[in-house]
């Protein structure tokens, strides 16, 4: 699932870590696991999650065990999408022709 579409017109590291979180908006995601989903170095990551927590856009959640961060409930879309406002790879075309 992706952003809203309001949210998407920031720089692309905020735009893959807010799409990451809100895959996974119902249990949150360590530093950790969205520095190997989002796959940028740890500066990288650190500046986009600190503007994006400036804006309001994610938030912290601690508890004695772990750190979470989750999406805003404004960025998480109502309904998810079903993948129509993506260009189909050339593995989908084949699907279409050759189904196996």
């Amino acid at each position: 699932m992706r952003a809203k579409p309001e949210y998407r017109n920031r720089e692309p590291t905020e735009v893959a870590v807010l799409d990451t979180l809100v895959d996974r908006a119902g249990d949150g995601m360590t530093v950790f696991e969205l520095r190997a989903a989002v796959e940028v170095d740890i500066d990288e990551l650190e500046s986009a999650l600190s503007t994006l927590k400036a804006d309001d856009l994610i938030v912290v959640e601690s508890d004695t065990s772990r750190t979470v961060i989750k999406p805003d409930e404004r960025v998480v879309p109502d309904q998810p999408t079903d993948g129509d406002d993506t260009e189909p790879t050339i593995g989908d075309w084949l699907r279409e022709r050759f189904p196996f």
